[in-house]
């Protein structure tokens, strides 16, 4: 059998092609059958207020146009903007995953540009930790 299963906790949230649904009182799992489907879990989602790094923005941005916050022409040429200047930043899988998330995004394939960014949040966190603090003004 495919598809996607999606295994939810007690009262867990999700997202369906804009649609919030809400689990019942016990776990459990559904399988997703059909193709091109927007689906999010609500602990996978981001708030704006975390919205505060350049791919954590790339994410949230992917999120809105899978819930139809967001054209996704729109939401597509926003995410590529922000991968561009990336790509000098990272190295080695990472290339490979800013790389997979624009080609995404060209193809409309929120979730997966999601999914693509949010493997480098520790990265892109060890990256900013190391940065020199901008300087002040005089």
């Amino acid at each position: 059998m495919t598809g996607l299963v999606l295994k939810l906790k007690p009262n867990e949230k999700v997202l369906v092609n804009g649609v919030i649904l809400q689990n019942g009182d016990r776990a459990a799992s559904i399988r997703v059958r059909s193709n091109d489907v927007a689906i999010l879990r609500a602990r996978d989602a981001i708030q704006k207020d975390d919205a505060n790094t350049p791919l954590r923005r790339i994410y949230y941005i992917a999120q809105l146009a899978m819930a139809g916050e967001a054209g996704a022409d729109d939401a597509a040429g926003q995410i590529r903007q922000g991968i561009e200047p990336l790509m000098p930043i990272f190295a080695g899988d990472a290339i490979d995953d800013l790389n997979r998330a624009a080609i995404a995004a060209r193809e409309h394939k929120f979730f997966v540009v999601m999914r693509a960014v949010r493997k480098l949040f520790a990265l892109e966190q060890a990256l900013l930790d190391r940065a020199p603090p901008p300087a002040l003004a005089s």
